[in-house]
């Protein structure tokens, strides 16, 4: 049996457990002479007796018995679909890609982007690698660099600012000791800001974003953190201006075949709409008022 019929194989699923035609006509609706063709064709496409048929119904052959164990399995993996399907994962997923301090920003701030009557599911992606839009990596990506290449397109959005903070107490100290992004790791200009400056005395280093959140937040130094994020943190302050040489505008980046897509749409509004009610925040406006 070169090219298995399901159809089939079901409605001798039928035959089997029910004994009979008549038993399978009623669990199926299809008529009792029907389905005896179709035993009859599903034989002879397997080469196999699968019943031993008598006055009282069909009982299994030695063949039939073997096929029903393989049927049965398959059934059971059918069944398993169907709940998986049922329990809602057919909803698309609207991915959004960004570095790991956008992506803590929009996890603080899921209730704006997205809530469980939503009739799609959200993925906050975080990379500090740039992700490929073309292949689909994800549908949104905020990058600080509008494209010029592929079948893209962008909204630009708020202006960001990076300035470096610390607790009270590690501000006050008259010499810096500073906490950084290891070389192998820093994929943007914040990142390898300090590493570039040789005055600075790097104590500790650390490869990824929420580690050097939770290290300056115990005091291990100073470090460059973007506005929105330091300035949200209630045990740092800012130690000095924002770094006007690291301010970048941020770019609501998308594939142009994707943006049409209701659930894709309405992510990108969401997010459109959200950074610009914290456009004083990204800017860093709050603290820079006080610096004046």
């Amino acid at each position: 049996m070169k090219d298995e019929n399901w159809d089939d194989l079901r409605l001798f699923l039928h035959v089997a457990t029910e004994g009979g035609l008549v038993g399978a006509a009623d669990k199926t609706g299809i008529s009792a002479p029907t389905i005896g063709r179709r035993m009859l064709a599903l034989e002879r496409a397997t080469g196999h007796s699968l019943f031993l048929r008598h006055t009282k119904g069909y009982t299994l052959a030695p063949d039939g018995e073997v096929l029903l164990r393989h049927v049965k399995a398959m059934e059971a993996q059918a069944v398993s679909i169907r709940r998986w399907n049922e329990n809602g994962y057919c909803q698309p997923i609207v991915s959004i890609a960004s570095d790991g301090w956008l992506s803590l920003f929009l996890a603080r701030n899921r209730a704006h982007l997205w809530t469980p009557d939503d009739p799609f599911r959200l993925c906050v992606k975080a990379s500090e690698q740039e992700v490929d839009l073309i292949f689909r990596e994800a549908e949104i990506a905020l990058t600080t660099r509008r494209p010029v290449a592929g079948n893209l397109a962008a909204r630009q959005s708020v202006r960001m600012r990076f300035a470096a903070y610390a607790t009270p107490e590690v501000a006050a100290e008259p010499s810096e000791r500073w906490i950084s992004i290891g070389r192998e790791q820093a994929s943007t200009s914040a990142d390898r800001w300090i590493s570039k400056q040789p005055d600075k005395w790097i104590s500790i280093w650390t490869t990824t974003t929420p580690t050097l959140l939770e290290l300056l937040r115990s005091g291990g130094g100073r470090g460059v953190l973007p506005c929105f994020i330091g300035d949200a943190e209630p045990g740092l302050v800012r130690v000095d201006a924002p770094i006007e040489e690291l301010s970048a505008d941020l770019w609501i980046t998308m594939h142009d075949d994707d943006r049409s897509r209701p659930e894709v749409r309405t992510m990108i509004d969401r997010v459109a709409e959200l950074l610009r009610s914290h456009a004083v925040e990204f800017s860093g406006g709050r603290s820079a008022e006080a610096a004046e």
